[in-house]
């Protein structure tokens, strides 16, 4: 997948996966893995921006244990919040 990916792209696949914190590394990661090939360049942009979030505050806000600041609210975000991690896990 991430072969058919844009330089900028890659680049967030990676941060993206290696955040630091490992629930963050698995949320994030496999949400980038499964939409920044489709994603507008303006979702990119907002996804590169969520990824200056420092880790904590970011997984709060997906896992809706704080609320977002408006200037970080928008579609990319709310994708996150509804990304099933389970449905990106391989079958046993």
């Amino acid at each position: 997948m991430s072969e058919n990916l844009s330089p900028e792209r890659k680049r967030l696949l990676y941060r993206a996966n290696y955040r630091g914190f490992k629930e963050a590394d698995i949320v994030i990661g496999r949400f980038a893995k499964a939409n920044l090939a489709t994603m507008t360049d303006a979702q990119v942009e907002e996804f590169r921006l969520l990824l200056e979030v420092p880790d904590q505050e970011l997984y709060g806000w997906i896992i809706g244990r704080e609320e977002a600041p408006t200037n970080y609210q928008g579609p990319v975000l709310e994708m996150l919040q509804a990304f099933d991690v389970a449905e990106t896990m391989p079958q046993r």
